[in-house]
């Protein structure tokens, strides 16, 4: 993960679905998001502009330059496999991508860190971890900041409970109906709301979906521990929250499948192995074709 972390940038304002489409057609007009008329071609505030910007990067469908990525292309392109964000997969493939790329640092930080030390949990015990984090590499914050970010954070994943003030609120986040962060029946004696992300077989997330994560992640090799698929940094056991009988049964359809992929567990010591390892953009086309 980089050294310095970054909780700002979405200008308070959580992704809604058709931002990252808007987004993209944006840029494919080779327009720039400090263009003083991306007001009007967006429909948007200028604050919110900022925020599509912000989660355009963040999602790793822009790069630096703000050039469209490859996964920009496959997903929203003319030919693009679900533009409108239709199929539940395609918000399992942003949420991973929204993890691994780390921009957006809090993402990164809950799934693969914060999760493991608190399974259940409130917005103080996320707010002295990611203060504790932000002493742990010198980077500078201040309180209001990690307050908003996980506000944010919390209104992608979880339906809001008081809708009164705004209905588009309550369906306009982007990963709700992913069931990743649960919202607690429960309240400490400040009337704190409490949330938990459990490790859960998860019916709806393909296996070939998790061999591209696989394969995309650059520090496997073609044999790979399971501990590593399953605990690793931006593994699949990790991003997802999955079980580990849920990983060992989708790596077990991975092996009758058409690519030549092996699970061996030999005295205690279990192995995924590639015979050869396939291209995985082949394995989603494939995946989205039928």
């Amino acid at each position: 993960m980089s050294s310095k972390l970054n909780f700002s940038g979405h200008e308070s304002f959580h992704c809604r679905s058709l931002w990252l489409k808007k987004g993209y057609d944006f840029i494919r007009e080779n327009k720039k998001f400090s263009n003083t008329d991306a007001v009007v071609y967006l429909g948007v505030g200028k604050n919110m502009v900022s925020a599509i910007n912000y989660w355009m990067k963040s999602f790793g469908l822009i790069d630096k330059e703000n050039h469209l990525t490859r996964i920009a292309n496959f997903l929203f392109g003319r030919n693009g496999v679900d533009p409108y964000l239709e199929n539940p997969v395609t918000l399992w493939l942003l949420h991973y991508h929204l993890v691994k790329e780390n921009i957006a640092s809090i993402y990164s930080l809950v799934f693969n860190e914060f999760r493991k030390k608190k399974l259940e949990f409130n917005k103080f015990h996320l707010q002295n971890f990611l203060k504790a984090k932000c002493e742990e590499t010198k980077t500078n914050y201040t309180a209001s900041t990690i307050q908003r970010d996980i506000s944010v954070f919390l209104r992608n994943y979880v339906k809001p409970q008081n809708i009164n003030k705004n209905l588009e609120d309550y369906f306009s986040g982007l990963f709700i109906e992913l069931n990743l962060v649960e919202h607690l029946l429960k309240y400490d004696e400040n009337e704190t709301d409490w949330y938990r992300i459990e490790n859960k077989e998860r019916e709806d997330l393909p296996a070939e979906i998790l061999l591209y994560c696989i394969l995309d992640n650059e520090q496997y090799e073609d044999s790979i521990s399971f501990d590593d698929i399953l605990y690793g940094y931006n593994s699949i056991g990790n991003i997802f929250a999955l079980t580990a009988k849920d990983v060992l049964d989708k790596i077990e359809q991975l092996t009758k499948s058409k690519y030549k992929i092996s699970f061996s567990d030999d005295a205690g010591i279990r192995l995924l192995q590639f015979n050869k390892k396939p291209n995985k953009w082949d394995v989603l086309e494939s995946y989205y074709a039928e």
